[in-house]
C-alpha cells in the first residue's frame, strides 16, 4: 500500500470568507481520509495557549470518528506536562494511538509513519514512488515561502498574506530563476513583512529557495517582492488554486 499524506489547514474559529473555506476544507480531508492524526501544538496545550484541540476532538467524537494524537514539540517540554496533556486529550476517548513526536528533531515520526504503514488499508498505488507532492511546481514554491511567513509571522500576519510565484524560468547552467510576490493587505503590513533594514523578507528568502533546491535537487535564485492587494482573499482563482470551495 501507499500512504498518502493530506495535509489540510489548521481547524480554527473562521472569521472571514477564507477562514471559512480552510476550514471546511479540513474537515473535508479528514471525512475522506482512511486514517485521521491530529496534530497538537504540546507546548501551546499545555501552556493553556492553545486549547482548540479539546474542541476538535469533540467534533471528531459526535462524528464517530476515531483519530490518532500527534503530540508534537515534545522537545520543548517536561516530561510531566507532556503526561499530563496526553491524558487530558485521551479523556476525550477518540483516540486509538498516542505518540510523542518532534518535527524539529524528528524523534518519534518514523514510529508513526511505521504505524500508519501498517494501519493503512490495502489498495493501489495513486502516484509514482519518486513523487512527493501533487501540486504543481509554482504553487508548491509559492506555498514553501509561504510557510517560512507563517512560521516568522504567525502573531502579526498569519493569514493576511499569500504568495503567488509569478515567473519560473529554467537557466543554462541548470538552476531555476523563480520570482514571487508576497501580496498582503493593508500598507501597514509590508514593513512587518519585510522587516527592518529588509532582514525578515531576506530571511524567508533563504529559508524558502533552501526548501525548494532540497525538493528540486539543484540551485534556486528566489527573488521577493512585497505588495499590497486589498481584495486578494476574495480572489476566485487563489481558491481554485488552493483547491478551496469560494463562499458566495
Amino acid at each position: 500500500s501507499q500512504i498518502v499524506c493530506v495535509d489540510t489547514p489548521g481547524i480554527f474559529a473562521p472569521r472571514r470568507r477564507l477562514d471559512r473555506a480552510m476550514v471546511r476544507a479540513a474537515w473535508q480531508g479528514s471525512a475522506d481520509a482512511d486514517l485521521r492524526v491530529l496534530v497538537v501544538d504540546a507546548e501551546a496545550f499545555a501552556s493553556g495557549k492553545d486549547q482548540a484541540p479539546i474542541a476538535i476532538a469533540a467534533e471528531l467524537a459526535r462524528g464517530g470518528t476515531p483519530a490518532i494524537l500527534a503530540l508534537n514539540k515534545v522537545d520543548s517540554l517536561e516530561k510531566g506536562a507532556l503526561l499530563a496533556a496526553a491524558t487530558v486529550l485521551n479523556g476525550t476517548g477518540i483516540f486509538t494511538d498516542t505518540f510523542m513526536i518532534s518535527a524539529l528533531t524528528g524523534d518519534g515520526v518514523e514510529d508513526l509513519a511505521a504505524h500508519l504503514a501498517v494501519r493503512v488499508p490495502e489498495g493501489p498505488w495513486l502516484y509514482p514512488a519518486d513523487q512527493t507532492a501533487d501540486m504543481p511546481l509554482r504553487l508548491l514554491a509559492a506555498e514553501l515561502t509561504r510557510e517560512q511567513l507563517f512560521l516568522r509571522l504567525r502573531q502579526e500576519v498569519p493569514y493576511a498574506l499569500t504568495v503567488e510565484t509569478e515567473d519560473w524560468s529554467e537557466r543554462e547552467d541548470g538552476s531555476a530563476r523563480v520570482e514571487q510576490v508576497v501580496y498582503v493587505q493593508r500598507e501597514g503590513q509590508k514593513p512587518i513583512v519585510i522587516g527592518e533594514g529588509g532582514r525578515q523578507i531576506k530571511a524567508v528568502g533563504a529559508a524558502a529557495r533552501a526548501g525548494l533546491e532540497k525538493l528540486l535537487g539543484r540551485r534556486v535564485h528566489l527573488f521577493l517582492s512585497v505588495k499590497v492587494r486589498e481584495d486578494w482573499a476574495d480572489d476566485t482563482r487563489r481558491y481554485r488554486d488552493l483547491g478551496l470551495e469560494f463562499d458566495s
